[in-house]
């Protein structure tokens, strides 16, 4: 597998000097983007990238960080492209994903008039493995985040793990590493305050070492360069690099 991650951004809803924590998977044949937060629109541009590359949108929940860029981005493809991106949703989060659509839509006169309207829509079971390409496999695992809304964290080819907004899973993380053989994880981290919604750098710092050494931190907030140097193992993710995966 040769697959690269290129983070449009690593910050949380919150963060003004990173973008929306939304990630690029880059592969010879396949370019999935993960989440369309209002601010990935801006940070593609500051790349470079242009969205005509992108085979794929896939959206992990309904957060405006996470999802808050589609109605922008179904305009883009229609007048500039001439075509509709593919989205990729669990079918739980299509009914919520289209009222966020309509919610977020700067002009609601000229919306479509459903989701599949706005993208082709491909709706993906959790728990069963997709292969978006010839180099990797996708398979949605649906994680806690908020009471009452379905969230989902990625497998990724079977052996990497990229966190949805989650609360603290040491179970999980144990059984991922130890068990499945999951040689990366690219986790959620809230750095201050208790962890009601998200995972905080001090439940992650609990876990053993063995599984600190494969974690890399993303959806953090402005106080980062105050925690350099002290996540133990674990390092953090910085938007716009790109990493091997």
């Amino acid at each position: 597998m040769s697959i690269n991650l290129q983070m449009l951004g690593t910050g949380d809803a919150f963060a003004k000097n990173y973008y929306n924590n939304n990630g690029l998977l880059l592969s010879r044949d396949y370019t999935l983007l993960i989440d369309c937060g209002t601010t990935a629109l801006l940070a593609m541009e500051k790349l470079g990238r242009s969205f005509a590359d992108v085979n794929a949108v896939l959206i992990t929940h309904i957060h405006d960080d996470h999802v808050g860029g589609l109605p922008k981005l179904s305009r883009l493809m229609k007048t500039k492209f001439g075509r509709k991106m593919i989205l990729l949703v669990a079918d739980t989060l299509a009914e919520p994903l289209w009222e966020s659509f309509q919610k977020n839509s700067p002009a609601p006169a000229q919306n479509p008039s459903s989701l599949k309207d706005a993208f082709e829509v491909r709706l993906l079971k959790p728990g069963s493995p997709y292969k978006l390409s010839t180099e990797f496999t996708l398979e949605l695992l649906r994680t806690p985040h908020i009471r009452g809304k379905d969230s989902y964290s990625l497998l990724l080819g079977g052996d990497i793990f990229y966190s949805a907004d989650m609360i603290f899973q040491p179970e999980l993380l144990l059984k991922l590493v130890r068990k499945q053989g999951i040689r990366q994880i690219f986790h959620d981290c809230q750095l201050k305050g208790p962890g009601d919604v998200h995972t905080t750098l001090s439940e992650l710092l609990s876990l053993p070492e063995d599984v600190r050494k494969v974690i890399r931190l993303m959806h953090y907030s402005d106080h980062k360069p105050e925690f350099e140097g002290k996540t133990a193992e674990m390092t953090f993710l910085e938007q716009h690099v790109i990493y091997a995966m």
